[in-house]
């Protein structure tokens, strides 16, 4: 943790029952070196009572916008200047739609509004509130404006619920805010990438897809954000919540996939092909819902473009890497994938295990590239996202040079 040493952390506290976790996580910032201030919201001092972070800290807490006992009656204004990250943790419903909304009445809202320093929220909520669409809509705007989003997590929750709204722990919040002050991996690079699956329409109510869950393909999202990239992803449809700070598209069928792809690879550095894209798509879809009427049907059908191949064949085409799912031969059609398509690098997976592939939380990948190999060993998808993403890295780097 020596990128936290005289480093100057404003942790900002709201309403909520893991504002206990806060104290510990004061305790781990400045026992990395780092320089706590605290802030808290009215709502915030019912759970757990100022004289707990001070004691911690060392310094006094910030409660009132108009405190009779501060410094100076511009707090809001050299507290925001003074800090180099604002971090909220716990950041409540509540405390997202308000900042959001660019409310400033109280003294945390007033200091986001007035810091030019990076600021970080640490949702922390009923898995409910997490999930309504309000809430949802909040944390895709400010993640829209540069506020980084640390969570939540998913488990057992006060209220007795299960699911995400979980605040991260310490240690973990602790890891993100050093990160911040690590360059990272892919600071400043352009990353498209492609996941989930397509549907392809036979009818208004019938389509033809595959199993893909997305799972990896946003978890790939995840690391590479972590990483410093600029990530856009175009998505299949999935029951997934993009990763915030991602550039979400949605779209649906193979050829709405290449359209966004398209549109967006003249101003990336990176591509990475995840999504399991249908090959195919009915020739003539139907108007109306087809009836049954015979004991069986034929649809023909014709092929979908290559989004991968089309995108290796640009003249400035960028590092590209494909997927290769496969329930057999997996070396093989992977090099051949690799070699056909004129990619930089394919990761292979086996798919129907399982433990591995489509629909599963763990994975295992062969990754390929010109002159090399490296396997990357079953585990959960995000550790392998990571995995990956340093090797994308080590050859990206490799083929700039």
């Amino acid at each position: 943790m020596q990128a936290l040493g005289n480093k100057k952390i404003l942790l900002g506290i709201t309403g909520g029952i893991a504002a206990y976790k806060s104290a510990e996580l004061v305790r781990l910032l400045i026992k990395a070196g780092a320089e706590v201030r605290v802030v808290m919201t009215p709502s915030a001092q019912e759970f757990v009572q100022p004289l707990t972070y001070q004691a911690l800290s060392g310094h006094r807490v910030y409660v009132d916008l108009f405190d009779a006992e501060a410094d100076s009656a511009m707090d809001h204004i050299e507290l925001a200047r003074w800090c180099d990250l604002l971090l909220v943790a716990p950041a409540s419903a509540d405390f997202l739609g308000k900042m959001n909304a660019g409310y400033a009445d109280n003294l945390l809202l007033t200091l986001c509004l007035a810091s030019k320093r990076p600021v970080a929220v640490a949702p922390a909520m009923n898995q409910q509130m997490f999930a309504n669409s309000a809430t949802q809509e909040n944390l895709k705007q400010l993640a829209a404006r540069d506020v980084r989003v640390w969570g939540p997590a998913e488990g057992d929750q006060a209220c007795g619920d299960f699911g995400p709204g979980r605040m991260l722990e310490p240690e973990q919040l602790l890891a993100n805010v050093a990160l911040q002050f690590v360059p990272g991996k892919l600071d400043g690079v352009q990353l498209l990438l492609t996941a989930g699956p397509t549907r392809e329409a036979i009818d208004p109510v019938r389509y033809i897809s595959n199993r893909s869950s997305g799972k990896m393909g946003y978890a790939l999202a995840e690391a590479a954000l972590q990483a410093g990239a600029r990530v856009t992803l175009v998505s299949g449809p999935v029951s997934l919540v993009a990763p915030p700070g991602a550039k979400l598209v949605a779209v649906e069928s193979a050829q709405q996939m290449y359209e966004a792809v398209m549109q967006q690879v003249a101003h990336s550095d990176i591509f990475i092909g995840c999504a399991a894209v249908s090959d195919y798509r009915v020739d003539q879809v139907a108007t109306h819902k087809l009836k049954k009427s015979e004991n069986s049907m034929s649809l023909p059908l014709i092929l979908n473009v290559d989004i991968l191949a089309a995108v290796s064949a640009l003249e400035n085409k960028p590092f590209c890497v494909g997927f290769a799912a496969e329930t057999q031969n997996l070396e093989k059609y992977a090099l051949a994938k690799l070699e056909q398509k004129n990619l930089d690098m394919i990761a292979a997976n086996p798919v129907g295990n399982a433990d591995s592939g489509f629909e599963t939380d763990t994975n295992q990948l062969e990754v390929f590239w010109r002159d090399g190999h490296h396997s990357i060993e079953r585990d959960n998808k995000l550790a392998i996202a990571k995995q990956l993403i340093d090797l994308i890295v080590e050859r990206y780097t490799c083929a700039r040079s």
